[in-house]
């Protein structure tokens, strides 16, 4: 146990953090995601779990210590919702009030259809998985540098 780090950050998702250096991803997810075969093409190679927590909570613990890239348009990418790309789903809403209350302002996400998300998610650096029922909630977050 460490002073002022929420513990839903165990061992794990602090090593991949810290491995992670500017413009590498991390993909957060659902349990509907399909974590392990996406985790196998990652650096990381394996899922990491977040077990018992939700996108909320995870995303506010990790963004409590992870920099978002101030040099790209939208340093978080999620997937559209299917047949209805203009749609927000509540995961969505979620990650928006989440980011934007952390990061103390509006932070840009942009959308990507089902299988762009499932692509890029290959290239991520890990993929920490939540216990959050979904839908849709699963998000690239591209991290930046500590001014």
């Amino acid at each position: 146990m460490l002073k002022g780090i929420d513990p839903v950050l165990n061992a794990e998702v602090m090593s991949v953090l810290m491995s992670m250096g500017h413009g590498d991803e991390i993909l957060i997810c659902d349990v509907n995601h399909p974590a392990a075969s996406i985790a196998a093409h990652t650096v990381h190679g394996s899922v990491v779990h977040m077990s018992g927590c939700d996108i909320e909570h995870a995303t506010t613990a990790i963004l409590s210590l992870l920099p978002l890239d101030t040099f790209v348009d939208a340093p978080i990418r999620r997937m559209e919702v299917v047949g209805a790309p203009e749609s927000i789903a509540a995961a969505h809403e979620t990650m928006q009030r989440v980011a934007n209350r952390v990061l103390g302002g509006p932070v840009a996400i942009k959308a990507l259809s089902r299988f762009d998300f499932y692509e890029a998610a290959r290239g991520a650096f890990a993929v920490i998985r939540t216990s959050d029922p979904g839908p849709y909630g699963c998000f690239l977050l591209r991290k930046g540098v500590i001014d």
